[in-house]
């Protein structure tokens, strides 16, 4: 396993260590998590193509659904 140092300044540590806070991750584990997801071909191709897909299809989902998303009065709207 290979070893990475990287320095940050203070507003990007303290950015991390609430993010890694809110996931319920120490910051190295957070951190290792996210470089590994940037590193992974399938993610970034799936990313692509979900964004093309919204771009071509979005306007025919929010035809047949509505916009998205919802206000909450809306959504309680539904509910009822």
């Amino acid at each position: 396993m290979k070893q990475l140092n990287v320095r940050l300044d203070d507003a990007v540590h303290e950015a991390l260590e609430r993010r890694a806070e809110a996931a319920g991750l120490s910051l190295p584990d957070y951190a290792r998590k996210v470089l590994a997801e940037e590193a992974d071909e399938r993610r970034e191709r799936f990313l692509t193509a979900a964004a093309h897909f919204a771009q071509a299809w979005g306007p025919a989902f929010e035809a047949e659904f509505g916009p998205y998303p919802a206000t909450g009065r809306d959504a309680a709207a539904d509910a009822a």
